[in-house]
């Protein structure tokens, strides 16, 4: 039994060193799918029908040459170049073999994954593992790479394997990184100021008072693209009600028009008169430059905020004053044991043009050393392998590793961890709704719940 099958109430193994990879001594639980279905003419690609066969193990027949097309939704410049990065070690080991990266915008990638793949997709792509990675495998859409982790699987704990395997027990996916959501803040402005790290939310809120009336604004927030407010409702659901909760929440076991999911939306009510103000109209890349700036005094964000303290102009010192602290504990009951800590990697498309290009390609991505190019140039990631050495590590990185370590659950998002039609057409405009009203909260939830019972049902 794998990390991402063992029940919720599984006894916590204790924490690992920070050389081992935590998510492979952590309880975790994966129930989640892709984004939206629209349309690819941003992609310029084209739309055919799917199918649901299975497709047959991709295995390397004859020399490895020719181009290796890789769609890549890193379209930010830190994670951009440190994918690039990657390549150019794979190309330079790897004479007779091109890669030709096709970087779209991350939101536009996640929402036309769908047609993307059934139209005419990159030979490998970016992607997400556990059950986003099944829709695909089951959908025949994505190739099986078992032969890959042959070479592999070394590198990964079996958690992770389990987290690459789908309905038929082949591979599909190769992890690569990981980050925590957690509250971020700069440790500068704290000293200056005299803040204390709040460990629950009555400290937290006495806290962003502090905060506002030193001219700062207490909590950076935006949701342009819809996603990042699900963190928000992720942390306060489990600090709340706890990670058994979320999962079944989040898996259509439970109402939302229940007392419990109402007392989410209440507390994060109380919170939002400290939030960013017009977060709709702003992207989180927007609203970490505040945090850049020494204007927002923290922000719930996933590590990949770093990526806003790496760009030019950007210099060494503010990386190294970036720390961050868990979501505070809201009741004693459930304390601050779970957090949300994604999976990101990479899957082969099952028309892939050149399949043995691909799979060379994929082996290499899952190594170590691919890794370590990567997180040495994005320093807002951790990498999955196993023997990671993490002495290279940012002192954010390997805080997150301890973090990611000593949760007793780990979750994968709003948008991973329920079914992919749920999150994008119920959720999405649910939760902005609740941002732009949040007083009408009855009619709210019992909305939700209509439509989640229709959407579970089918």
């Amino acid at each position: 039994m794998g990390i991402f099958d063992r029940p919720a109430s599984a006894r916590p193994l204790s924490p690992s060193p920070s050389s081992v990879n935590p998510l492979a001594r952590v309880d975790l639980s994966r129930r989640s799918v892709l984004g939206g279905a629209l349309g690819l003419s941003a992609l310029g690609l084209l739309t055919a029908c799917g199918g649901t066969s299975t497709t047959a193990p991709a295995t390397t027949s004859g020399a490895a040459t020719g181009t290796v097309s890789f769609g890549s939704n890193q379209s930010d410049a830190v994670p951009k170049a440190a994918y690039q990065k990657v390549v150019d070690a794979f190309t330079k080991a790897n004479s007779g073999l091109k890669v030709n990266v096709n970087t779209v915008d991350h939101n536009t990638f996640q929402e036309s994954i769908n047609s993307y793949l059934q139209g005419a997709p990159d030979d490998v792509f970016t992607w997400f593992s556990g059950f986003r990675m099944k829709f695909f495998a089951d959908q025949g859409l994505a190739a099986d790479i078992s032969s890959v982790w042959e070479s592999i699987g070394g590198s990964f704990n079996d958690s992770f394997k389990q987290a690459a395997t789908a309905t038929d027990g082949k591979q599909y996916f190769v992890p690569f990184t990981y980050y925590p959501w957690a509250v971020f803040y700069r440790k500068s402005v704290f000293e200056s100021k005299g803040y204390k790290v709040p460990t629950t939310l009555t400290e937290y809120v006495d806290l962003a008072k502090g905060m506002k009336s030193d001219g700062l604004t207490p909590i950076g927030f935006a949701d342009k693209d819809g996603w990042p407010a699900m963190g928000t409702f992720d942390i306060l659901n489990m600090r709340l009600n706890g990670y058994q909760f979320h999962v079944d929440l989040m898996g259509g076991k439970e109402s939302w028009d229940q007392d419990r999911v109402k007392e989410v939306f209440n507390t994060w009510g109380t919170l939002l008169p400290y939030h960013q103000s017009g977060s709709l109209g702003r992207t989180w890349q927007e609203a970490a430059q505040g945090l850049q700036q020494k204007k927002t005094g923290t922000y719930l964000l996933g590590l990949f905020v770093a990526q806003q303290f790496q760009t030019p102009g950007s210099s060494s010192a503010d990386l190294d004053d970036l720390d961050f602290f868990t979501f505070p504990k809201i009741n004693d009951e459930n304390g601050t044991d779970s957090i949300d800590a994604p999976i990101d990697g990479f899957m082969m498309s099952s028309k892939a043009k050149n399949a043995n290009g691909a799979l060379e390609f994929l082996k290499f991505l899952g190594t170590k050393d691919a890794e370590k190019i990567n997180v040495q140039t994005d320093k807002s990631i951790v990498g999955a392998a196993k023997d990671f050495d993490t002495s290279g590590y940012t002192a954010l990185q390997k805080k997150a590793v301890e973090v990611v370590s000593s949760a007793k659950h780990i979750a994968q998002f709003m948008d991973r961890d329920t079914r992919p039609d749920f999150a994008s057409t119920v959720m999405i405009p649910s939760i902005q709704k609740f941002i732009q009203n949040p007083k009408d909260i009855n009619p709210l939830v019992s909305s939700i719940e209509e439509q989640k019972k229709a959407i579970f049902a089918g």
